[in-house]
């Protein structure tokens, strides 16, 4: 990730800090920054955050901007997103959708804003999907039964966090829980966390802090190899139930 290395070195020297003062206000060694601005290691999420918070910058800057005299940083708004969001284009310029197997979820925490990492990515294009920006996620565990272990989930780029609807299901990225596909509990304006909430109601709902949060996809569509079952014949007993409840209806409507 050279354009992290050349940034932290030239922040470093706009700051007026030698490579031993950066490090002692990090609390790292001085051999790690020589290595990070010669890009010949890569600093983890927590000091790359670190790192951001001390500059007064987003983490997308320090990663995806080329930061010199001329460079400007972007007006912000509240509950916004904004960042250079890595895509796939084809030939013609068209967005391609980017895959996220299980065995790349870990690896997509760190290079969720690297183009390299998101150019190794598996890529398809679906007819339907040519307005926005997607990306797919392959989703495990049961925790948002009836979609199986092995689904995947086509999501569509939120970049205004306040968009995010109640009730509607999305793919959240967050670096305590990487890549989960759950439906949202509230709404984030003036919210420093989001109640995530599973359709299996086995698991109970929990929160996640906004600050934690990477990348949110609303859950546009599914692709699965498992088809759903045919529902269950109904037995006498509850077509007995059916029309007691229906009979006592119709006395109450009479009365």
């Amino acid at each position: 990730m050279a354009r992290i290395s050349e940034n932290l070195k030239y922040l470093r020297k706009k700051k007026g800090l030698t490579q031993q003062q950066f490090a002692d206000l990090m609390d790292i060694k001085r051999s790690l920054v020589g290595a990070y601005e010669e890009d010949r290691a890569e600093p983890k999420y927590e000091l790359l955050k670190k790192f951001a918070e001390f500059y007064e910058l987003s983490m997308d800057e320090l990663v995806n901007e080329k930061i010199n005299d001329q460079w400007k940083p972007k007006p912000k708004s509240d509950g916004s997103n904004i960042r250079i969001l890595s895509i796939s284009v084809d030939m013609d310029e068209n967005e391609r959708i980017d895959f996220v197997p299980v065995k790349a979820s870990a690896g997509y925490l760190n290079g969720y804003a690297d183009p390299e990492f998101i150019g190794e990515l598996p890529k398809f294009n679906l007819p339907f999907f040519n307005q926005g920006t997607y990306r797919a996620f392959e989703i495990k565990g049961d925790s948002m039964l009836p979609l199986p272990t092995g689904t995947i989930v086509i999501g569509e780029y939120v970049e205004n966090w306040n968009d995010v609807k109640p009730g509607e299901t999305y793919v959240f990225i967050s670096q305590n829980d990487g890549v989960v596909y759950k439906r949202a509990g509230n709404r984030f304006k003036d919210a420093k966390s989001i109640k995530l909430i599973s359709d299996n109601p086995v698991y109970e709902p929990y929160t996640l802090q906004v600050e934690d949060i990477l990348e949110i996809w609303k859950a546009k569509a599914y692709i699965s190899s498992e088809f759903p079952q045919p529902s269950p014949e109904p037995s006498l007993e509850s077509l007995t139930q059916m029309v007691a409840q229906m009979q006592k209806s119709i006395t109450g409507l009479k009365n």
